[in-house]
């Protein structure tokens, strides 16, 4: 059966296809607001870290897992969702997930102590996996013609990029005039807008529901990807590698994946169609959506600590220097379907890469001094070609993944999305740490202990420099920022390498943006009109 959509048009004329059609637009304006929320949410607590760490006082460890829950459980539960949406109904799932967003929101906002927060926040990452899967997944429903879901695409990927900009100055305005909750409180009132205007104006729709819903394999799913995003976070974190709790958790994760894979091979019904892996476009866009994240989000977070640590700006202040970094991928997000129409996915997912290649290699140009003109054309570059290289891998695996399966495949390519950023930071911090660290070890004046102390993180070395004091600490700081910055430029030959293997990855990709049969708007996919309280009835689950 193929999939299906509904169209939830305003009272009184049901039936019109307003939903999927004239709507559309306002359709993808809902979707992206709901993306939006999702992006904010995952930046805005870092500025309040501070702030509550002094209220609530949590350990070392409750503290990295009030930061880190959110996004663990949200890339964890990324497929299940996903194909559950596929299953009884996109909306439906989005719908929750608004519902659980407000609710996480509220009891992160009132929290008085850690643990009730770290619970809020994996909430949190639970209404966020329902969510983030089914925009893009009812996007492909709402617009079967290629040319106008690329622009859909574009907005949606350029709203993104907004969200994770704005979080952070958003909780630094808020904190200002606010207590830490504030940063949570502002979801309510948005989620209470956002449920009934995407109950009254959203489609619904299902994929191929033909045999169970398969809840083992949604649940090895879950829980292997909890385990190898797990593993990845603790060797990004600086963990030792051999850890009992790193190893387990890698070991595990990655054994529930494997009996997952071969589960779905044996199933008449799969959860997850693997056979989409064997479409070149596909599997290629989801190997370059990984590449891409594992070679720019270590190093944003490793050009955050420069900004700071190295040329001594504020936190504002960096956040003001990144920011044409955010512009110029609106701008490539905006601009995205016209580029993908002219060069073609293969050449433009191509051009992509080698367009960031070439900022990450401008970028080795800084130096202990701040050179303006090189960062903000560094970072110009970056930030378009970045967007352009995700905007056309994005878009050719979503054209090519079946209708029926868009949930699965949304799924799929959100949780790439988060292991290549998880294991980004895991080996571009590994490469940084060890260019970083061999420059500290024989700095006269400073005891074997202060250099290995110092040789931990920059931070850290200053650090040690101000205890140490005098002609022996004024060394180490120095050679300390000029070890940082050699540790950098090789950590951006890396990442130069990873983004020049993508675009020899990206040769794989179609030549040609190949539309097909454009299907007149409002008219498709819109079979008579049906309940759609009973959307969903007549699944049955499989345990």
């Amino acid at each position: 059966m193929s999939g299906t959509t509904t169209a939830a048009a305003p009272h009184g004329r049901r039936g019109s296809g307003a939903g999927a059609g004239a709507n559309r637009w306002v359709v993808l304006v809902v979707l992206c607001v709901s993306l939006l929320l999702v992006a904010v949410d995952a930046t805005v607590l870092h500025v309040a870290v501070p702030a509550v760490t002094e209220d609530l006082k949590p350990g070392a460890m409750e503290l990295l897992w009030i930061v880190d829950i959110y996004p663990l459980v949200c890339a964890s539960l990324l497929i299940l969702f996903g194909t559950l949406g596929d299953r009884v109904g996109r909306r439906r799932v989005l719908l929750l997930g608004y519902a659980l967003f407000g609710v996480a929101s509220a009891i992160a906002a009132l929290a008085d102590n850690a643990q009730v927060l770290i619970a809020a926040r994996a909430l949190l990452g639970v209404g966020g996996a329902m969510i983030m899967p089914a925009t893009l997944s009812i996007l492909r429903q709402v617009f079967p013609d290629r040319r106008e879901r690329a622009v859909a695409i574009g907005l949606w990927s350029a709203v993104a990029a907004v969200g994770a900009a704005v979080g952070p100055l958003l909780g630094g305005f808020l904190l200002e005039h606010f207590w830490w909750g504030s940063v949570f409180l502002i979801n309510i009132p948005l989620m209470l807008v956002s449920l009934p205007i995407g109950r009254w104006l959203l489609p619904e729709s299902t994929g191929d529901r033909d045999g169970p819903w398969d809840v083992v394999g949604a649940l090895m799913a879950a829980t292997g990807l909890f385990g190898l995003v797990l593993g990845v976070k603790r060797l990004g974190g600086g963990e030792d590698p051999l850890g009992l709790t790193t190893l387990l958790s890698l070991f595990l994760g990655g054994a529930l994946l494997i009996g997952f894979v071969r589960r779905q091979r044996r199933r008449t019904h799969p959860l997850v169609d693997l056979s989409m892996f064997m479409r070149p476009a596909f599997s290629t866009s989801v190997g370059c959506i990984v590449l891409a994240m594992l070679a720019l989000v270590g190093l944003e977070l490793i050009a955050a600590q420069y900004l700071q640590l190295v040329l001594g700006l504020s936190p504002l202040e960096t956040g003001l220097r990144l920011l044409p970094l955010t512009v110029a991928a609106m701008a490539a997000g905006l601009a995205g379907s016209k580029m993908l129409s002219g060069l073609g996915p293969r050449t433009m997912v191509c051009a992509g890469f080698c367009l960031t290649a070439f900022a990450v290699l401008l970028l080795t140009g800084m130096g202990g001094h701040a050179n303006d003109a090189l960062l903000l054309s560094g970072f110009v570059l970056l930030g378009f070609g970045l967007e352009t290289t995700l905007f056309g891998a994005y878009e050719s695996m979503l054209s090519e993944a079946p209708q029926t399966q868009a949930g699965g495949a949304a799924a799929i390519g959100e949780t790439s999305y988060q292991l290549g950023a998880g294991i980004g930071i895991a080996l571009l911090g590994s490469v940084m740490n060890a260019a970083y660290a061999p420059g500290l070890s024989s700095v006269q004046g400073v005891s074997a202990a202060d250099s290995a102390a110092a040789g931990h993180s920059l931070g850290e070395a200053y650090e040690v420099a101000a205890r140490v004091g005098g002609g022996a600490g004024a060394a180490l700081r120095s050679a300390a920022r000029d070890s940082f910055v050699h540790g950098l430029h090789v950590t951006l030959l890396v990442s130069a390498g990873l983004l020049l293997l993508g675009a020899v990855a990206a040769l794989r990709l179609p030549r040609r943006m190949e539309c097909g049969a454009s299907v007149p708007a409002g008219r498709a996919e819109v079979p008579a009109p049906r309940d759609p309280a009973r959307v969903g009835a007549g699944s049955s689950v499989d345990v």
